[in-house]
């Protein structure tokens, strides 16, 4: 099997995770600026990982509804559906940030240690949760 690639869309960072070959578990890999070379480095990540697929964050607001951040998500959602050689889906991501914060403060890593991994982590989280629901 190949691996999935996991983006947790920001608006200064894009936060990034990988499935082992057997996409059980998620992995994180260090987050991605985001700027005009995105989607190139996006590209070249999925060539490198051998993914089959990338799933991208949806961040919706707890109610459901679509915010700021959404539409950025859709925006960059659509750019690199055209542009990537794997299928792209997005998943719902809310609440992401949360759980990673708190699986870090719960490994002893600080809220100062987390901000350079936190884009990552979430990613992690999302990714985790989008094969979880695959197995079920």
């Amino acid at each position: 099997m190949a691996r999935i690639l996991g983006i947790d869309p920001g608006t200064k960072r894009c936060g990034i995770a990988v499935t082992d070959s057997n996409e059980t578990l998620a992995f994180p890999r260090p987050a991605i600026v985001v700027d005009d070379s995105l989607v190139d480095k996006l590209r070249t990540l999925v060539l490198e990982e051998e993914s089959e697929m990338v799933v991208i964050g949806r961040p919706l607001s707890l109610s459901g509804s679509v915010t700021e951040s959404t539409n950025r998500a859709d925006a960059l959602y659509a750019q690199i559906a055209d542009e990537l050689p794997v299928p792209v889906v997005q998943w719902d991501e809310r609440l992401t940030t949360s759980e990673a914060q708190r699986l870090m403060s719960s490994v002893g890593v600080s809220i100062r240690e987390s901000r350079s991994r936190i884009d990552s982590a979430s990613a992690v989280v999302l990714l985790q949760r989008f094969i979880g629901s695959r197995n079920v």
